[in-house]
């Protein structure tokens, strides 16, 4: 399964990445030194996730995902990017060219992604999604909540990498679906018959937009 779906500094899968160190380098004398401390406002996504507490909250099985996929008409991609490199290029590709959905894109910086117009926000765009995508940094999550029940959208949707149980909870108190942790292109091809509910490649090669 590629990881083009994932947010920068995202947890790597277990086994694919030799574990650092606790050793640190030798020192002068030869004796090993202990890592530097980073301050909590210079962390990593990954250091912040590590120091964070066991994961929790329990995300929709795949029947319930599949459902909110079929009963969703529009998605709008928070963080869009018109940079290729980025995950959320690459899902608003596919979005576009192999699902039935409206895709709408926000993004204050830009104006134009993929020949389509960026939106400086969810407040900004001609329709009410029924599905906000986010690809945003964990700190900015809460914000992203807030303006999503602004609006009015009935779902939301944290790429690979991005957990945030309070956030979670708090969509859920207001009625919405939350996802977390996935990708809405991977799971979009799951169920439309490139990969297994398990997860593995099918075979099954289609150019069927609907789910």
């Amino acid at each position: 399964m590629s990881d083009s779906c994932a947010l920068p500094g995202a947890r790597p899968v277990p086994g694919e990445v030799d574990a650092p160190s606790t050793t640190g380098s030798a020192g002068a004398t030869g004796g090993p030194t202990t890592p530097p401390t980073t301050p909590p406002d210079q962390q990593s996504p990954l250091q912040r996730e590590d120091a964070a507490p066991a994961r929790t909250w329990l995300g929709p099985s795949a029947p319930e995902r599949l459902a909110l996929l079929r009963r969703t008409r529009s998605i709008a991609i928070v963080g869009a990017s018109a940079n290729p490199s980025r995950a959320s290029y690459f899902v608003a590709t596919y979005l576009l060219s192999s699902s039935p959905y409206d895709v709408y894109f926000v993004n204050p910086r830009a104006t134009e992604i993929l020949g389509r117009t960026v939106y400086p926000s969810l407040e900004a765009l001609p329709v009410v999604p029924d599905l906000v995508d986010v690809f945003r940094k964990h700190d900015d999550l809460p914000t992203v909540l807030d303006e999503t029940l602004a609006v009015g959208a009935k779902a939301l949707w944290l790429q690979l990498g991005s957990w945030h149980e309070d956030v979670a909870r708090r969509a859920q108190e207001h009625g919405l679906d939350v996802v977390m942790d996935r990708c809405v292109k991977i799971e979009h091809a799951r169920f439309h018959g490139g990969l297994h509910l398990a997860g593995f490649d099918t075979g099954v090669i289609s150019s069927r937009r609907a789910l």
